[in-house]
């Protein structure tokens, strides 16, 4: 009990969360704002307790088994401000569209809870815990649509391909335990390091978790699901799943690979460096094929993820904060994207298409803007947020010496400026061809113009938020 000071906004959101799961069922049958209003008065306490319980120094507890520290309250502080955020889309979205999701609510805010301990976790059987808590959630997300087909078969290749990279994971930890005899991460920092002629067995082990870290980056060729669950989930599990869980896979890796393994940073370096390249090319080149929204955004979030491993793999303290300004901004950029979807959306379809976007300019001026700011930081075009993100992240590479690196992310990044372009194209130069006029609440209109103008903002001053990474970041081994 000494230690519970520790966890207490995690304690608070399991409390919270069977609260709102519990005002869920005995709420009115016509109306979710009782669930709905819990829900953010939820996020709201933990926001606060997460701010009130910021360390000076990294705080450890529960045997070695959870840390708290900037890091950890910096990415927590982000992930229930996402989540907030999505509930907002969440409920314009369930309106439009006729439909009844209050289940989102308490499902979400679980899969937070497993998020705040994947990013809290000081040992290997934390992370894997905080991995499969945030799982189990999202697998129930993406199949709460249950009248569609699309949807059931998207959560099916998700649980199947979710188990199958958690039992790698798994087994990865198992070989490392055997080797080190500890799953703590740092007293696996020095064992791993005097692992001797068994040194072997430990990087097979690593392999086997970058596996499992890999496949909640969703990066290449650990990929196969995302375009798929992208697509087929409902829009507003596509927005979450796209935004919080990749600052808590980002965590995941970070915890793994630096504060427990970075003394094989020469062996993981390697791997990363691959899946960088494949993940750079592969998502930017297939995204061109594609004519759903959703699915284009699915291959742009493989590509993302390629250029966000590529600061981790710099192996320094100012890559790692580079890779957490880029997980945090993508995060913005992408629940923006996907809040455009739910802006065009109507009670007859959910309006995924690009050529939903034909004319937008004409139809709603400031939306229109809103999106081209989000497209253009997606591709990386200054001063928006997402060249910074870019800029910092190739600025660590080639002082890491990888400059032949930077320059085919570069390349790439040309690629993908095309599909972006042609989301603009549609927006400014093709007429609305009898589309219906934007019809959105007021509570949407703000929370995407806040979206929006946030990656302008930090587009126009990122030293604020790479200044908070790099406070972070500074109490790394």
């Amino acid at each position: 009990m000494t230690d519970f000071h520790l966890i207490v906004p995690e304690a608070t959101l399991l409390g919270l969360a069977c609260l709102v799961l519990l005002v869920d069922a005995f709420r009115s049958p016509r109306s979710t704002a009782a669930t709905f209003w819990t829900a953010i008065l939820a996020g709201l306490v933990v926001l606060g307790q997460i701010a009130a319980f910021v360390p000076e120094a990294p705080g450890i507890g529960f045997h070695g088994s959870f840390r708290l520290d900037v890091m950890g309250a910096v990415l927590k502080a982000f992930c229930v401000v996402l989540t907030l955020f999505s509930f907002f889309y969440t409920r314009e979205y369930c309106e439009k569209r006729k439909v009844a999701m209050s289940e989102f609510y308490p499902l979400a805010l679980f899969a937070t809870l497993g998020m705040m301990l994947l990013i809290s976790a000081n040992s290997l059987l934390t992370v894997y815990l905080g991995l499969e808590l945030l799982s189990l959630s999202l697998y129930a997300l993406v199949a709460m649509n249950r009248d569609s087909a699309a949807s059931s078969e998207a959560a099916m290749k998700y649980f199947v391909l979710g188990a199958l990279a958690s039992g790698m994971l798994l087994y990865g930890i198992s070989m490392v335990y055997g080797v080190t005899g500890t799953i703590d991460l740092p007293e696996l920092l020095t064992r791993a390091t005097a692992a001797g002629d068994k040194r072997i067995l430990v990087i097979f082990g690593l392999v086997f978790m970058v596996v499992g870290i890999s496949f909640k980056l969703g990066v290449v060729p650990f990929h196969m699901w995302v375009p798929d669950v992208y697509q087929g989930a409902a829009t507003p599990v596509t927005l979450f799943i796209g935004t919080a869980p990749k600052l808590a896979a980002f965590a995941m890796a970070v915890r793994v690979l630096v504060f427990g393994l970075s003394g094989l940073a020469a062996e993981w370096q390697q791997m990363l460096i691959v899946l960088c390249v494949l993940s750079m090319g592969v998502g930017n080149i297939v995204a061109i094929a594609q004519t759903n929204f959703k699915r284009m955004l699915a291959y742009s979030t493989i590509a993302h993820m390629g250029f966000l491993l590529l600061g981790i793999l710099s192996a320094n303290g100012k890559g790692y904060a580079a890779s957490m300004f880029y997980s945090t901004v993508y995060s913005l950029m992408s629940m923006g994207a996907f809040g455009s979807i739910i802006l065009l959306a109507n009670e007859r379809s959910e309006s995924d298409q690009l050529s939903d976007l034909a004319g937008l300019a004409k139809r709603s001026p400031w939306f229109a803007f809103m999106v081209l700011v989000l497209v253009f930081s997606l591709a990386g075009v200054p001063p928006f947020a997402g060249f910074w993100a870019k800029w910092f992240v190739l600025k660590e590479v080639i002082a890491a010496g990888y400059v032949w690196l930077a320059g085919l992310a570069v390349f790439f990044s040309l690629i993908g400026g095309y599909y972006y372009l042609r989301v603009v194209k549609l927006m400014y130069f093709d007429q609305p061809e009898g589309r219906p006029a934007i019809t959105a609440s007021p509570d949407l209109k703000l929370v995407l113009s806040v979206n929006s103008l946030a990656v302008l903002a930090l587009g126009l001053a990122p030293g604020i938020l790479m200044s908070v990474c790099l406070s972070a970041m500074s109490y790394q081994p």
